[in-house]
């Protein structure tokens, strides 16, 4: 902020103004009148207006309007509480203001107003109007007093018995006033017949001309000044100062009106860029709001075919409907940083956007909806796994339960029969060993039920879609497994009782039995193991299933001579039949099974062999395929993922390095802005090894740590990373050129900036901020600080970036006082006025223009009721806004 501690020896000297002299009644009176009523011709244009100068501003609110008025800046907002302390805390915080004005209070305290001290209080407002009054008129390199009194003696050279030397005798005679106006407005006053011996006269014609004319209110009472030896220095100068503010300013209507038009044009461009914004923010947001749900919608298919199409599906999304929607993002923040920019090189406040608007918000959004389809993407990917094993496991079960099923077929029907009651004791003796050999068929059968169990149980716990039916099917095995194994106990017990009466049993039956049943479950194991289907991921796999058969191979010879010698046992009981004509009825009462079964059986056994092996060749010939994709999609991925990286590192480097002046940074981005969108079609190859990946349903990689996501991101995020600092870039040159910047500047900007960039990410944190601003011979307290903070970081992000840190230091050494210009060309386009009319603003702007402001005058009256009229709080805030002024 800047201060007055030089501006003239006499602020300083009348900082100390004689309060001993305020004492003498006269004057005091004097400045009572005076004060009290130029305080009021500025409170009027707030609504309000003082009797007592000393009691009305003891609760200070009346006192903070006043400076709000004649500053046109907005104070702390005050305290509305009846109690002293509150009284006390508003005078302080006007007493404040005023100092940070630069102006000294000499032993002024708030509780002297409070107490309604008039000596006190005359002291204060006298120090207010030299501060805004007096101290910024300047005429022919004089200022302050000197110049006011300089204005005076050269307005009135010209007239006749008009001496002017000083703000006390000189003005008794009340020619000086009148001289005043006449040179000004010289229809107002028929100077010709005014004497200088009938003061009387001449006062009160000037005070009632300047009242009623120029709007300048009484100040003085003839009869007090004719009366008093000297008048009071301090209202007659403040009087003068009202007739200099009504005449000096008649000449800045054009720079004013002109200043207005650029003020306009500027709001309506930047209103457009917020409606822009928003737009394109809701837009955005809304598809990110209908796109999560889709994401994040988890309901499994029943079948591998649903899923492929939802997988498909999710293909589209990330070729055709994402791509445009991060060039929007982007393009987005380009235009919030864009219009920032105009805002603070115009003076204004950073564009605040919609609530949930942010670029946070978009960027809290967009990491949502990333989440959700990352999230999506894993859920398909486990979706068909599980789908591809629950097809496994199905089918699995399905062969199992119809072997079983199959095997069990008339066994109840067999344990339930009681032919043992009429058999000789050679055949109770056949249906025990019968009945020994089934027993031992079925606990052979016991791990295939064991099995069927197990798989319906997984089946289950993968959420099959059918699982119903599975355990119904599973129960109804088991219930009548436990049938069997209660049937089988009890005709146990029924042959034992029997088997005392029962001796012989062909023993060469018994061994073929015996040797028959494991074998021919042998057989029905090699030929589900040969005809289960199988899932592998990775040739080391299939590579040990083909291990695994060639192993299975190794044990036909061995196999094939249990057969012989089991077909050997039966050659050998035809034999004995034949030899001893044993009738047998040609059947084995110990075993179902015989030898056409048996050979069968193998004959399926060795046809199935060589159909296995043509599978397992298949499917090396596909986990060699998905091999060769993986290697095809890791050359490529092993040298795009770094090439991204490195293009990164470059564009950070560049973004703070000081090489070349910013245009030759721009044309150096610009080159690598468009080497990287030449890069392009290599994505999209990579994109094209993917999809054939993800057709081949390869789930790994273990030649690269790179996947397709990890490019996708790291590829958006280089294109995001270019397009920013391109604007950053853009936007310093708008700021140079705006402010007039010299590339000197800009280095020495740049260098200071990139020392205390620490961290070397192209920003400060608020400490290191805060570090190079004292480096800078700044003196910070914590407000001061938590100030110029809100100014280079609107958005609260703890940051600082090398845009906003020009901005600041290219502002402080600004010269424009928005506050003061628009109080200048308010008080230009009123005239004599204390208000504007909607005609005024027609006749002095350009028509769209000044449309646009009478727009924003719709909602205000002026004083007294004129209707379509703005005084200067509601003209500020018509063109302004309330919070900047």
């Amino acid at each position: 902020m800047e201060h007055y501690d030089g501006e003239n020896d006499y602020m300083h000297q009348e900082d100390d103004w004689d309060r001993d002299l305020l004492l003498d009644p006269a004057w005091e009176k004097q400045q009572r009148k005076t004060f009290t009523a130029w305080c009021n011709s500025h409170l009027r244009k707030a609504g309000t207006q003082i009797e007592n100068i000393e009691e009305d501003f003891r609760d200070g609110l009346k006192l903070m309007l006043l400076l709000e008025v004649i500053s046109g800046e907005r104070l702390a907002k005050p305290e509305r509480g009846k109690m002293r302390v509150h009284k006390i805390s508003n005078v302080n915080k006007a007493l404040n203001f005023i100092a940070s004005k630069g102006v000294k209070l000499v032993s002024i305290g708030a509780e002297e107003i409070v107490d309604g001290n008039a000596k006190m209080t005359l002291g204060m407002i006298w120090t207010i109007i030299l501060r805004f009054a007096i101290q910024d008129i300047s005429v022919e390199e004089t200022s302050a007093k000197e110049g006011l009194l300089l204005w005076c003696q050269r307005k009135t050279a010209p007239y006749k018995n008009v001496n002017i030397q000083n703000f006390h005798i000189s003005w008794k005679d009340g020619l000086g006033f009148c001289a005043l106006i006449h040179r000004h407005r010289p229809e107002l006053i028929d100077y010709g017949k005014l004497r200088k011996d009938d003061p009387m006269t001449n006062l009160n014609t000037a005070f009632d001309v300047a009242e009623k004319y120029l709007d300048i209110p009484k100040m003085l009472d003839a009869e007090d000044i004719i009366s008093t030896l000297r008048p009071d220095e301090k209202a007659v100068m403040t009087y003068v100062s009202c007739y200099y503010h009504a005449f000096s300013g008649k000449q800045k209507a054009e720079t004013a009106a002109n200043r207005i038009c650029k003020v306009l044009a500027v709001n309506q461009e930047n209103e457009q860029l917020m409606e822009d914004y928003e737009k394109l923010a809701s837009d955005l947001l809304e598809w990110i709001r209908r796109t999560i749900p889709w994401l994040e919608n988890r309901l499994p298919e029943n079948t591998m075919q649903a899923m492929q199409q939802k997988l498909e599906d999710f293909r589209d999304y990330r070729r055709l409907h994402k791509p445009p929607k991060v060039q929007e993002k982007c393009q987005l923040e380009i235009n919030f940083n864009t219009l920032q920019t105009k805002l603070r090189l115009s003076n204004r406040p950073a564009f605040m956007p919609s609530e949930g608007k942010m670029v946070s918000d978009i960027n809290n959004a967009w990491g949502s909806l990333e989440g959700a389809e990352k999230g999506y993407e894993e859920w398909l990917l486990n979706e068909i796994r599980r789908l591809e094993r629950l097809d496994h496991l199905a089918e699995k079960f399905r062969q199992k339960a119809a072997i079983h099923e199959a095997w069990t077929e008339g066994k109840e029907d067999l344990l339930q029969k009681q032919d043992y009651e009429t058999a000789s004791l050679s055949e109770i003796k056949a249906l025990l060993k019968k009945h020994e050999a089934f027993e031992s068929d079925l606990a052979a059968h016991q791990d295939r039920v064991e099995q069927i169990a197990a798989i319906a149980q997984e089946l289950n716990e993968l959420d099959y879609y059918d699982s119903p039916s599975v355990n119904a099917r599973c129960q109804r095995i088991c219930d009548q497994w436990d049938a069997l194994g209660g049937m089988t106990v009890k005709r146990t017990e029924a042959l034992q009782r029997t088997e005392k009466l029962l001796e012989t049993i062909d023993q060469l039956y018994l061994e073929f039995a015996k040797r028959a049943a494991p074998f021919n479950n042998w057989m029905e194991g090699a030929m589900e193991d040969l005809q289960d289907t199988f899932i592998v991921h990775t040739i080391e796999e299939i590579q040990g299933l083909s291990t695994a058969h060639e192993q299975f191979k190794a044990t036909l010879p061995e196999a094939d001579k249990e057969r012989l010698a089991i077909l050997g046992i039966h050659n050998e009981i035809a034999k004995i039949v034949q030899t001893y004509h044993v009738n047998m009825a040609g059947t084995n009462p110990y075993t179902t099974i015989n030898p056409q079964e048996i050979n069968a059986k193998w004959d399926k056994v060795r046809q199935l062999v060589p159909q296995r092996d043509q599978a397992l060749i298949e499917e090396h010939a596909r986990q060699q395929n998905n091999e060769r994709l993986r290697r095809q999609f890791a050359t490529q991925a092993n040298v795009i993922g770094p090439w991204i990286q490195t293009k990164m590192e470059e564009i950070g480097r560049i973004s703070i390095e000081m090489h070349g002046t910013l245009e030759d940074q721009l044309t150096h981005l610009r080159q690598y802005e468009k080497s990287i969108v030449n890069y392009k079609p290599k994505i999209d190859q990579l994109e094209g090894d993917h999809q054939l990946i993800q057709e081949a349903l390869i789930f790994d990689n273990k030649h690269t740590n790179y996947t397709m996501e990890h490019i996708r991101v790291g590829w958006e995020q280089l294109l995001t990373t270019i397009a920013r600092t391109i604007n950053e870039i853009e936007n310093q040159i708008l700021t140079r050129d705006a402010k007039g910047i010299s590339q000197e500047q800009l280095n020495e900007f740049r260098a200071s900036f990139n020392h205390f960039d620490r961290k070397r990410t192209g920003i400060m944190d608020a400490e290191d901020f805060k570090t190079c601003l004292i480096s800078m011979g700044y003196n910070l307290g914590e407000n001061e600080f938590s100030r110029i903070m809100s100014t280079v970081d609107p958005n609260r992000m703890g940051i600082v970036t090398f845009q906003a840190f020009i901005d600041f230091m290219s502002r402080e050494t600004a010269d424009t006082d928005t506050a003061d210009q628009v109080m200048a060309s308010f008080k230009v386009l009123a005239g004599d006025k204390n208000y504007i009319l909607a005609d005024e603003l027609r006749r002095e702007l350009p028509p769209d223009q000044a449309e646009y402001c009478i727009a924003r005058m719709a909602p205000y009256t002026g004083p007294d009721g004129v209707p379509g009229a703005l005084d200067y709080m509601s003209f500020s805030t018509a063109l302004y806004g309330e919070s900047d002024l």
